[in-house]
C-alpha cells in the first residue's frame, strides 16, 4: 500500500504579498498604537533632597568628578540622579494580557489541528 504524503495548501504570490503586507500592517499598529494613545510606560518619580549637594545625593567624588566632566552640577544632576521609575503593574491589564496570549495560543492550536495531525499521520504512521 503506497503511503499517501502530506501536501501542504498552495498560496499564490498575491496571497504571501497580501500576508506579508497585513502582519507588518499589524506589528507597525500595534508598536505605534500605545504612544499615539499616550499608554506608554509608568512615570518617574523624583524625590530631590531639600539641600541639593553632590553628598546628599549619594555621589562620591568620583561619581562627582564624571557628572563634572558632562558639565552638570549638583543642581543640574539632582533631577537624573533622584528620578525613580514607577514599577507598579495593573493586575487587570496583566490578566488581560495573559487571556488573550493563552487564548491565541489555544485558537492557533485548534485551527491546526488537522494539519498536525496530517503530519503526525505521514511521519509516524
Amino acid at each position: 500500500m503506497v503511503k499517501k504524503y502530506y501536501e501542504p495548501p498552495k498560496q499564490s504570490g498575491q496571497g504571501q504579498v497580501f500576508d506579508s503586507l497585513f502582519l507588518l500592517i499589524i506589528i507597525y499598529a500595534v508598536l505605534l498604537l500605545p504612544i499615539v494613545l499616550g499608554l506608554t510606560a509608568g512615570k518617574t518619580v523624583t524625590q530631590a533632597p531639600e539641600n541639593i549637594t553632590w553628598e546628599t545625593l549619594g555621589q562620591n567624588p568620583v561619581m562627582q568628578k564624571q557628572w563634572e566632566k558632562l558639565g552638570m552640577t549638583a543642581e543640574n544632576a539632582a533631577e537624573y540622579i533622584t528620578a525613580r521609575f514607577d514599577y507598579t503593574i495593573n493586575p487587570v491589564a496583566l490578566i488581560i494580557t495573559a487571556v488573550v496570549i493563552i487564548g491565541y495560543f489555544v485558537l492557533m492550536l485548534r485551527l491546526s489541528d488537522k494539519e498536525y495531525r496530517d503530519v503526525i499521520h505521514e511521519k509516524f504512521d
